[in-house]
């Protein structure tokens, strides 16, 4: 009988990190301005995507998408018509979260702070959770020498990782594609169980 790794390592009594690998699809790129319209995650045990343990949700902004966002993403105010506002989707995804440590690319600049934002704006109770960039892998991997370049894009052409048939600039592509990157950075890092020398940030989510 073959097990997963995560089982490997519960039937030897060793704890593991749960791990949560989100992305936002906004409005647009001030977290203080702009709103978000799509949210996408994936658990993450051991090294190991878990695909089957999933999140999706488009979020209604209380302003109109415009044609360059929708251009640029896909999403349309049809998509969002019937959505909940980002407060109450906030508020599922961080059921779906529970206990686990949040991980997004660029998340230290550009999603924590969208998370933080529409918290505060909507004034909801909120709790602390810990949140890893996952930049901070890549620069760890490719080093830091002007130029590098650490973008989603760039990332997954050193990695091999194909973006063919999945849908960029969405949510749900996007979050399987950085989940594939980070599972092979992972791997190439050895990194263990809990993600262990990778710098940690905090963020928010509705209590």
């Amino acid at each position: 009988m073959a097990f997963g790794c995560s089982a490997i390592l519960e039937m030897a009594g060793v704890p593991h990190t749960e791990f949560v690998v989100y992305d936002l699809e906004t409005t647009g790129l001030s977290a203080e301005q702009n709103e978000i319209i799509q949210i996408a995650a994936m658990k993450f045990r051991d090294g190991c995507l878990v695909r089957e343990e999933s999140f999706f949700s488009f979020a209604k902004p209380s302003v109109p998408i415009s044609a360059f966002i929708t251009s640029y993403t896909g999403i349309s105010n049809a998509h969002v018509a019937a959505a909940s506002p980002a407060c109450e989707v906030l508020a599922e995804f961080s059921r779906f979260v529970a206990g686990g440590t949040l991980i997004a690319h660029n998340g230290h600049r550009f999603d924590s702070k969208f998370l933080e934002a529409t918290c505060r704006r909507h004034q909801v109770s909120t709790r602390e959770v810990v949140s890893i960039d996952s930049i901070q892998l890549s620069r760890r991997l490719f080093g830091t020498v002007r130029g590098t370049g650490h973008s989603l894009d760039r990332v997954l052409s050193r990695l091999s990782i194909s973006s063919s048939g999945y849908a960029r600039h969405d949510a749900r592509g996007d979050v399987e594609l950085l989940g594939l990157a980070i599972e092979r950075m992972w791997m190439r890092l050895k990194l263990d169980h809990y993600c262990a020398g990778i710098p940690l940030h905090k963020s928010r989510l509705p209590v």
